[in-house]
């Protein structure tokens, strides 16, 4: 079966998040003032071939641990489909 991945990567939220506080800052500039607490992260999608949701949730959550997000600096959550 054949199932789309959704995966969400965001900065800890611990952790300073320049790019999100740069784009806060102008937001302000161009009279947006009422949006504040920006926060800049990763949405990847991909597709898995796997005999059950399961199984694909297991292996999307190994390829996000192992290799798509720094688990020092990142948090991630991810949504599975049948295609």
């Amino acid at each position: 079966m054949k199932f789309t991945a959704e995966i969400n990567v965001m900065p800890l939220k611990a952790l300073l998040d320049p790019q999100g506080k740069t784009v806060g800052a102008n937001l302000k500039n161009i009279g947006l003032d009422a949006l504040s607490n920006v926060r800049i992260g990763k949405h990847i999608t991909l597709e898995v071939e796997a005999d059950s949701k399961e199984q694909a949730e297991a292996m999307v959550k190994e390829a996000s641990e192992k290799l798509l997000i720094n688990p020092v600096m990142e948090s991630f959550d991810f949504t599975v489909t049948e295609a």
